[in-house]
């Protein structure tokens, strides 16, 4: 499988990489937190770290660690506005739970 972007979150990716003038894409990633167990991290990155694994989709860079990558196999990354809200949304299909809060989530 791969981890995916929708075009909105690709547009969205882009208009911020070139007007922070530098970038290569973003690393997706996950770290241990909050109450369900897990949490999303994501960061715009500037090079490659070893052991990467790069995606591409809709031109667009996602690189992901190898631990990672176990927990997040499938996901989608969406761009989404809600009224006045917007932010990035993670469609992962290994997810089975999710906190109260909507901040971690657990496999």
């Amino acid at each position: 499988m791969a981890v995916t972007l929708t075009e909105a979150a690709a547009r969205h990716v882009t208009r911020y990489l070139t007007k922070r003038g530098r970038g290569i894409g973003v690393r997706l990633g996950v770290k241990t937190t909050g109450c369900s167990g897990l949490a999303y991290k994501l960061e715009y990155v500037d090079d490659n770290a070893e052991g990467d694994i790069v995606f591409e989709d809709h031109g667009v860079k996602v690189l992901v660690d190898p631990k990672s990558l176990a927990y997040i196999d499938g996901t989608q990354l969406d761009f989404v506005r809600e009224g006045l809200n917007e932010g990035f949304k993670f469609l992962n299909p290994n997810e089975r739970d999710r906190c109260g809060c909507g901040e971690s989530f657990r496999i």
